[in-house]
């Protein structure tokens, strides 16, 4: 991962990124209900940063990830849409990138 400064100079690489995936495949989730699933990623801590992704379209629901034990990256999804969604079988996939 890179990035740049504000003066658009560029950044050291992220010397400190983790990943780590699994299969996921939530039953069905109603209107106003959430499904969460643990990712084992090995060196994450409480207070890293977590950008995650499913490997199918996701319909419109709120997907969230963050780190809620050592070595424990939880994903949820969050289904708003007004109807049931069932997104059958996919990929939860995540980065960990070190807090500072």
């Amino acid at each position: 991962m890179y990035g740049q400064n504000k003066d658009d100079s560029s950044i050291n690489r992220f010397t400190d990124v983790l990943t780590g995936s699994a299969t996921w495949d939530p039953s069905s989730i109603s209107d106003g209900d959430e499904q969460a699933t643990g990712i084992t990623v090995a060196g994450a801590e409480l207070g890293d940063f977590v950008m995650a992704s499913l490997s199918v379209d996701i319909q419109d629901m709120v997907l969230d990830a963050q780190v809620t034990a050592a070595d424990t990256v939880t994903c949820v999804l969050a289904n708003n849409t007004g109807s049931a969604v069932d997104l059958g079988s996919s990929t939860a996939s995540v980065i960990v990138v070190k807090a500072v």
